[in-house]
């Protein structure tokens, strides 16, 4: 009878097919290649997420001791944020008594935020070390003022140390 060539039990009947393994230790094995594959895929997640964030945006010509070295290609990033029922009625009193609407404020907030990332996205995909030259611009979509547009563009650069 066939013995397992890990922990040397017995191999039944239907354990015999599994490439000299009992089913604990082929089980074993499984579970640890499909631990040791998501740990690969968190730290690719992990390294690409530090590179996206490494990106510098910038409105300027370029940041200070850096050298544009290549102009790649205008990157652009469109984010669409709609303001739920609730947000609109206290942004719509808030039009009529005066004063800041903080929902509408962590609306435009988030809208920025999340495009200015994608942004980076957008020039980590081409190459580029930096965004230069960064435009935004917010639309209203709708007449109520419930979905707002926000579009980001730039320049997508590599840019070199000035020595």
């Amino acid at each position: 009878m066939a013995t397992c060539s890990t922990c040397g039990k017995k191999l039944g009947f239907f354990e015999a097919g599994s490439g000299g393994l009992c089913n604990a230790c082929a089980l074993g094995l499984e579970g640890r290649q499909i631990v040791a594959a998501a740990s690969e895929d968190l730290q690719r997640k992990e390294r690409r997420e530090s590179e996206i964030e490494a990106i510098m945006l910038t409105t300027e010509a370029y940041p200070q001791g850096l050298t544009i070295t290549r102009r790649i290609e205008v990157v652009t990033a469109e984010c669409a944020f709609g303001m739920n029922i609730l947000k609109d009625l206290f942004a719509g009193v808030r039009d009529i008594v005066g004063g800041r609407s903080e929902a509408v404020q962590k609306t435009l907030r988030d809208s920025r935020r999340t495009a200015l990332y994608e942004l980076k996205k957008e020039a980590h995909a081409v190459g580029a070390d930096a965004v230069i030259g960064v435009d935004l611009d917010y639309v209203e979509l709708s007449a109520s003022g419930s979905m707002v547009l926000l579009v980001a563009s730039g320049t997508a650069v590599t840019l070199e140390a000035t020595r």
